[in-house]
């Protein structure tokens, strides 16, 4: 899987420079292998963007300004929901990306999967019978 980052080289907005430098910054440290993508330089690029951010998150103005992230032709979102993630611990989630292991998202997510094997486990019992332990021998209660 490929991320893109819709990213304009000459842009005149500090703003945009600045959201694209965090974008950017942020995959490097997390090692997340990328593919940068001019806007400013290849219409073709900047066309492909525009195509395909969805209706919805497009701005009042229909015209989605960088930086603008994509997993494959997968849409991932604009800087405002990778912050969020980014905020929230949900990177790789937000990326279509697997955690890696020890990550804390990695690990919420390994929370969740015992949480949910646990409530499993539980059900399994209360469709079988509930089990009452009492001075050290086993009732077991039939509904």
């Amino acid at each position: 899987m490929v991320i893109k980052v819709f990213l304009a080289s000459s842009s005149g907005s500090t703003a945009i420079k600045k959201k694209q430098q965090d974008v950017v910054g942020f995959l490097e440290a997390l090692k997340v292998d990328y593919t940068p993508l001019d806007i400013a330089c290849n219409e073709d690029n900047r066309m492909w963007m525009r195509q395909n951010v969805p209706e919805d998150k497009k701005p009042a103005n229909g015209i989605p300004l960088p930086p603008q992230i994509f997993n494959e032709e997968s849409y991932c979102g604009d800087y405002d929901t990778f912050f969020d993630a980014k905020e929230d611990n949900l990177v790789y989630t937000f990326l279509g990306l697997p955690p890696p292991p020890g990550s804390k998202e990695g690990q919420a997510e390994e929370e969740e999967e015992q949480e949910e094997e646990e409530l499993r486990q539980l059900e399994e019992q209360d469709e079988q019978g509930s089990a009452v332990v009492s001075g050290g021998s086993t009732f077991f209660i039939f509904f």
